[in-house]
């Protein structure tokens, strides 16, 4: 009798063009008993396509409940980290730089140092590095761009100068490639090019090179 009851009672919420789900809530059965139940009274076209939109929206509510929640974590997680390393004492930029350098710098010369990257922020702090820690004159840093020939050189050029506060007059002629930014673009890219920036100095780079091989060894 139970068992009548419940089907009379889906039956009567399934004219009310309620779907599976909303009428599971109500009178817990499996989802294949509605099925068997209910396999004569199907949804409207605008009844189905209400409740698919109304599940968009909620998927939507939900992405963003958790996109904000990612966020909230992530600020949480940033303000404890800039509290316990930073500032950073000059021997530790130093080393800071050397593991940048290490991974991203230029090594097949021993008589000039540069880093090449995407990442405005990497070149700004490369050139902090250079100018702050290595004590190297800031009009000595040269500026080489790598850009693509879809974009306007002029526009990028003015992104560089004003992103990393080095003077036009510090850059060299644009190397240009002979392929679309759109191939880069999509993965994800700063979208503005390749910036290296560089300085000749033998002495400096002697330094660097043999600093990266102790650590090195050491932990080697």
């Amino acid at each position: 009798m139970a068992r009548l009851k419940d089907r009379e009672k889906a039956l009567e919420l399934r004219k009310k063009e309620m779907s599976y789900s909303q009428i599971k809530k109500i009178i817990r059965v499996s989802k294949s008993t509605l099925s068997l139940w209910l396999r004569d009274y199907p949804l409207s076209k605008e009844r189905i396509r209400e409740l698919r939109d109304c599940n968009e929206r909620r998927i939507e509510r939900f992405r963003e409940t958790m996109r904000r929640k990612k966020e909230d974590r992530l600020n949480k997680t940033y303000n404890k980290q800039r509290l316990e390393i930073l500032p950073l004492n000059k021997k530790e930029l130093f080393v800071a730089g050397l593991t940048l350098y290490w991974g991203e710098g230029t090594k097949s010369n021993m008589n000039s140092l540069g880093i090449s990257n995407s990442d405005p922020a990497v070149i700004k702090f490369f050139i902090y590095w250079l100018t702050k820690i290595l004590s190297v004159p800031p009009k000595k840093i040269r500026i080489l761009l790598q850009l693509y020939n879809d974009m306007n050189v002029d526009k990028e050029i003015k992104y560089w100068v004003n992103t990393i506060k080095v003077p036009k007059r510090q850059f060299s002629k644009p190397y240009i490639k002979k392929t679309s930014s759109k191939r880069i673009n999509h993965k994800g890219s700063f979208g503005h090019g390749t910036c290296q920036a560089r300085i000749g100095n033998t002495f400096l780079s002697e330094k660097v090179m043999m600093s990266i091989k102790a650590v090195s060894d050491y932990y080697n």
